[in-house]
């Protein structure tokens, strides 16, 4: 795990700047993330706190929360004894993955309250605790652990709080280099195999507190000075890096980077310079900015995934239906295609009426609409009359020429329910929290999901749905939709008709509307990127692009949600480029 006791180190240093801030607000997103509104040094910062199994980190963020309409309780009982609080200090116990922070906040009363939310950043067991410190008495956590999952400390409200077990390991900080080597060199001595990259490793992260193997890995590296074998003195060449990557981050002066492995595309973060990783690397001016990059919406998407497996699931089997469907179709049609052999031999079988007896089962006659007017062989109904026999094959004839019209009806059905389907799920797979009901709401509406009863407070039904609103390079704003109520909503109601629309060139995707009638070449670029990236193209390079005035658009009279259909249409191609999207201004309106 990248996110270990050194990184925690280099982050409590940089939170310093949060002590003495106010938090004005709490918010609870998920179940797993807390975020802190505060006012610190005349600004407005956000410090996210996350206990999330997959992904918990502690950091400052730009990012924007959609609040759940109702707040749990754990954010409730943050907002009675923590907002309005001030933050009196942030610390690391040792160099484990844990924060304390310290806040002391007045009373309805008015009597000083004291509270530490004590953040445990350790994989799948990861937790926000809020507990008394002077009795050290849990107050609630953010995920209960109960005696039947752990005897040895237990996370419910009224329940002492108990640390995380000690590893008894030594701090990197202050040691000499005799205690150093004399360390590693009795690991050594011990060994019952000669000393290898990984035993070095191993011995490292066994025996300082806070190194991941990530690091230890990197200071191996260094000591080898990249190459194989191994010096003999490997303990008196370790010491060289880590005694300098001790004085960095005592010094804080940490080097927060991300590496992207360019044999496998595994993207690597740390508070060292990795060298020992072969690729692409960044590097960010704070521990927070470069773990708002690493994480990215990481986090947000596996929460969506989650929420939304059902949905995923559903879609994915009616798009399935609806292909096996298809293909069962077109097998009728290229029966059906065979109508007219029928007429022809009703016809042939009434000009030979005279040579047929009842009782005979088949008949050869010449085919006079053969041009080499070769015989042909009738199979019979001997229970019939030949004038009977006649009129089973002009039957035959017209239910498959009425069929023939149905199945192509029905194909052009199928086809429209798969275009729906991809759409869906292509604005699934780029939703946000908050897209994720309305996307709900409207699979409900269309008659895929069951209407169980809405939880909470029902929408009204004029609400507005809130838009992703980006500004180009030119100031000019460009609306996007993530869903069809999005879509539908920001082409049919907000645009405006000499607004200009965007969506990608049949593939599935967002609709995007320039709002201004006046803009540059760049802006235009702009919004095309983002009609590609919100779209099933996004990985793709040279997307087609169509675009035109809001007045040739239109939905057709009973079509599909978020469908259109659009003229006077000119196309641009471009490749999605997250980096430049990244850095447009975003707000939700």
């Amino acid at each position: 795990m990248s996110f270990d006791g050194l990184v925690v180190h280099s982050l409590a240093r940089e939170l310093q700047c949060c002590v003495g801030a106010r938090i004005n607000k709490v918010q609870m997103p998920s179940e797993n993330d807390i975020v802190l509104q505060i006012r610190a040094a005349g600004r407005n910062l956000k410090l996210l706190l996350s206990a999330n199994p997959t992904y918990p980190r502690v950091h400052l963020t730009e990012q924007s929360f959609q609040n759940p309409l109702e707040a749990p309780m754990f954010c409730m009982l943050l907002r009675k004894h923590c907002e309005g609080g001030i933050i009196e200090t942030i610390e690391q116990p040792g160099l484990e993955r844990i924060l304390h922070l310290n806040i002391r906040q007045r009373d309805e009363l008015g009597d000083l309250s004291l509270k530490t939310i004590v953040v445990e950043i350790m994989g799948r067991h990861s937790n926000i605790i809020l507990k008394d410190p002077a009795t050290g008495i849990i107050t609630d956590g953010i995920h209960h652990v109960t005696p039947a999952i752990s005897s040895y400390r237990i996370v419910m409200p009224g329940s002492a709080y108990t640390a995380p077990p000690e590893q008894h390991k030594l701090l990197p900080f202050g040691l000499s280099e005799e205690r150093f080597t004399a360390l590693l060199g009795e690991a050594a001595e011990a060994a019952d195999e000669p000393a290898s990259p990984r035993f070095w490793e191993q011995a490292l992260v066994g025996r300082f507190s806070g190194f991941s193997p990530l690091v230890a890995r990197e200071l191996v590296h260094r000591a080898a000075g990249g190459s194989l074998p191994l010096p003999s003195d490997m303990p008196a060449k370790l010491w060289v890096p880590f005694r300098q990557l001790a004085e960095r981050l005592e010094a804080g002066a940490a080097e927060a980077v991300i590496v992207e492995e360019a044999a496998t595309g595994k993207t690597f973060f740390s508070i060292t310079e990795l060298s020992h990783v072969q690729g692409e690397t960044q590097r960010f001016a704070s521990i927070s900015a470069c773990l708002e990059a690493y994480y990215g919406d990481k986090a947000e998407r596996d929460t969506v995934k989650q929420r939304a497996a059902d949905l995923f699931r559903l879609l994915s089997n009616e798009r399935s239906k609806n292909i096996k469907k298809l293909e069962k179709l077109e097998e009728t049609m290229e029966e059906a295609r065979g109508a007219d052999r029928f007429r022809i031999l009703g016809e042939l079988l009434t000009a030979s009426m005279h040579q047929i007896r009842k009782g005979d089962k088949q008949i050869e006659v010449v085919n006079y609409y053969d041009e080499e007017q070769r015989p042909v062989t009738i199979e019979l109904d001997p229970l019939l009359t030949p004038s009977e026999n006649a009129q089973r094959y002009f039957k035959k004839y017209t239910k498959s020429k009425n069929s023939l019209i149905a199945v192509q009806q029905q194909m052009t059905e199928a086809r429209e329910e798969i275009r729906y389907l991809d759409n869906v799920l292509q604005q699934l797979a780029s939703a946000g929290l908050a897209d994720i009901e309305e996307i709900r709401e409207e699979l409900t509406e269309q008659g895929y999901v069951r209407d169980r009863g809405k939880k909470g407070r029902k929408k009204k039904p004029n609400q507005k749905p809130a838009l992703a609103c980006y500004t180009s390079s030119e100031g000019v704003p460009i609306y996007v939709g993530k869903n069809n109520t999005q879509n539908e909503y920001l082409t049919n109601r907000l645009a405006h008709p000499g607004d200009t629309w965007l969506h990608t060139k049949d593939i599935p995707g967002s609709h995007v509307v320039i709002r201004s009638a006046e803009y540059g070449e760049a802006t235009l670029h702009e919004a095309a990127q983002l009609a590609a990236w919100f779209s099933q193209a996004k990985e793709s390079s040279q997307v087609p692009v169509d675009y035109t005035l809001i007045r040739h658009v239109r939905k057709p009279s009973g079509a599909k949600p978020g469908f259109v259909i659009y003229d006077h249409q000119k196309t641009l191609f471009v490749t999605p480029d997250s980096a430049n999207i990244k850095q447009m201004p975003v707000a939700i309106k």
